[in-house]
């Protein structure tokens, strides 16, 4: 009798056991799970990234780094936000960085105040668009906001062409952007020779280089750009056509939204935003460089589905991708410290975003699931 007495205690405390690890497990996956579709689980990644990465690399804690980390931060997020309004409409833009190599050799050429003819007299552009004595803006007044202007303007029709190519002609858009990236950045290159075309106006430059305390003048600028791309998204009618025509096309026509026009906008506003983004980058190197934007594709494009925009369209904000930029320039930033050679920065990127976009399918089929 005694046996069976302890035995019965003993299956009594072992089933407890169980229903109380159960238990434990069940609260850990709903924790996990609702901190997996948190709109702010990018951010909280980027912070315990930080704080793991701390005691190993005591300088990224730096004054100075943490400067780097934040003015860094906002040329990329400008063109990420061009990125991002693509990505939701179901598109890509792989045309980005030779819109800015194209624009940042365009606005420099108009606005240089000298020019080495030795360097630029087999360019095409001598004597017809810049010469000696500089562009035909040179020591204008308004040449820095003329020059950006124009620079806006071209970004705009390069997407213009990008967009109908694949709203109208029903083009990939992979096909497109690629191609125009190639044909965009060989231009750049032809205008110049591959030189980089400097005494640019110290207005233009002060953009890039100025700042107020140690805030820089892009993060007033691009902050104020986001609030806006947020709002249009979240608050306007054409906001709502974006997601729409990237969740399902054919229901979105069925309902009345002009799809041709809302993808064309789409690629226009990501060539603009490349656009503002090679101002910046231009401004912070003084130089129109045929060859800016080269290496910044895989952080855009990163940085953008990172933060949680959506590879497959219909799903994005422009708060993530600010939270994507911040992890990833903080990526970077570990990497460089790390001395890494630049082909293991590339395959970690690579590898982070090949996680990210698994990681946005597990998503995906958890909001499915409910």
């Amino acid at each position: 009798m005694m046996e069976a007495e302890v035995k019965e205690p003993n299956r009594a405390a072992t089933r407890s056991q169980r229903v109380a690890t159960s238990s434990a497990w069940a609260t850990v996956r709903r924790v996990l799970r609702k901190l997996l579709l948190s709109e702010y689980f990018v951010l909280y990644l980027s912070i315990v990234y930080f704080l793991v990465l701390w005691p190993f690399i005591p300088r990224i804690a730096s004054p100075q780094n943490l400067g780097n980390i934040f003015s860094n931060m906002w040329p990329l997020l400008a063109i990420a936000i061009g990125q991002t309004f693509v990505l939701i409409v179901a598109g890509i833009d792989l045309s980005q960085p030779s819109i800015m190599a194209l624009v940042s050799v365009i606005g420099a050429a108009l606005m240089t105040t000298q020019l080495d003819p030795v360097l630029f007299e087999k360019s095409p552009l001598w004597g017809i668009v810049f010469s000696e004595a500089g562009g035909p803006l040179a020591g204008a007044f308004l040449a820095a906001p003329v020059a950006i202007f124009v620079m806006l303007l071209v970004g705009a029709l390069i997407g213009w062409c990008n967009g109908t190519a694949v709203a109208r002609l029903k083009m990939p858009p992979f096909m497109v952007t690629l191609v125009g990236m190639m044909f965009f950045s060989a231009l750049a290159i032809y205008l110049v020779k591959s030189e980089n075309i400097i005494h640019l106006p110290e207005s233009y430059v002060l953009l890039g280089q100025g700042q107020i305390s140690f805030i820089p003048y892009s993060f007033f600028i691009v902050g104020a750009l986001a609030i806006g791309a947020q709002w249009l998204l979240s608050r306007t009618v054409l906001g709502r056509w974006f997601y729409a025509v990237g969740a399902n096309m054919r229901t979105a026509t069925v309902s009345g939204a002009p799809v041709t026009r809302v993808i064309v906008t789409a690629y226009i506003l990501s060539g603009v935003f490349a656009a503002i983004g090679a101002v910046f980058y231009s401004a912070r190197l003084a130089a129109g460089r045929p060859t800016l934007g080269a290496t910044l594709l895989l952080d855009v494009v990163g940085a953008t589905v990172i933060g949680g925009t959506s590879l497959f369209g219909g799903k994005g904000k422009i708060m993530w991708t600010v939270f994507g930029v911040l992890f990833f320039v903080l990526l970077d930033n570990s990497l460089n410290l790390l001395n890494l050679s630049y082909f293991w920065v590339q395959i970690v990127k690579g590898s982070v975003i090949l996680l990210a976009a698994a990681l946005d399918v597990a998503r995906t089929r958890l909001l499915v699931r409910g």
